[in-house]
């Protein structure tokens, strides 16, 4: 098992405050691993640089082997970095079934063409997502019906219709009751457990940080401050110091 992510020296600024200083970051294949921080440590404008909506000005970015620095953000998708939660793509007038169907098209290229043989196109590989998220039983009601949790199961799905190697996951759990939570993180355990699929995730529920990451990064005004396991992160004092004490863990 190689590297499926290495980030060296990434910086950032906008208007002269840096955003991101030095960042870097080297994920495993089949990884399962958080970034924690206080609101403006950098978190969103770290996964803006990987998937290509800014561009860095020093770093590099190399992505399943390849360098990806500066690519377009439909390119880094392509290559298999996706991303999902930080705005929904949901079409809420749509089923849950026709979403799916809608993304793997799009994922074949025949995202224009609704008619004829692209309708029959990819059947087999919607049912096989929707089964995986724990939605074959919700396919036909209407996306913007469905509860939050479910709402987030859909975002997996179409992440996954991309057929990701690398998912990023903005707060995956905001919003949710602590059923729908459990349910969500149960997922994403599945996905990282039986398809190999390495996730990056930002969370400020540490609860969840600390039952599902495997590893744990802290980022504080655009830096590195404390990477480890759970449990060193948790023990930390600089840690405590600039995060973990305002949250009860």
């Amino acid at each position: 098992m190689g590297n499926i992510l290495e980030v060296r020296d990434l910086d950032k600024s906008f208007g002269g405050n840096h955003v991101t200083r030095h960042v870097t970051l080297i994920l495993a294949e089949g990884c399962k691993e958080a970034i924690i921080g206080p609101n403006g440590a950098g978190k969103s404008t770290f996964f803006n640089l990987l998937t290509g909506y800014h561009r860095p000005d020093k770093g590099s970015i190399t992505f399943a082997g390849t360098g990806i620095t500066g690519w377009a953000p439909h390119r880094v998708a392509r290559a298999g970095l996706t991303r999902a939660f930080q705005v929904s793509n949901i079409f809420i007038r749509l089923t849950v079934r026709e979403n799916v169907r809608s993304a793997v098209h799009a994922e074949m290229g025949q995202a224009y063409n609704i008619f004829g043989v692209a309708s029959r196109i990819g059947n087999d590989r919607t049912g096989e997502i929707l089964e995986l998220c724990g939605l074959e039983h919700r396919q036909e009601v209407i996306a913007g019906e469905l509860s939050q949790g479910d709402k987030k199961k859909l975002e997996l799905a179409l992440a996954l219709a991309a057929r990701p190697k690398l998912l990023l996951l903005d707060e995956p759990t905001a919003g949710m009751s602590l059923e729908e939570t459990r349910s969500t993180m149960d997922l994403v355990d599945r996905l990282n457990a039986e398809l190999g699929l390495s996730v990056l995730f930002t969370e400020h529920d540490m609860s969840v940080v600390f039952n599902h990451a495997s590893r744990v990064t802290l980022l504080h005004r655009g830096e590195i401050i404390v990477q480890g396991t759970p449990d060193q992160v948790r023990r930390d004092p600089t840690a405590q110091k600039i995060y973990l004490g305002e949250h009860q863990i």
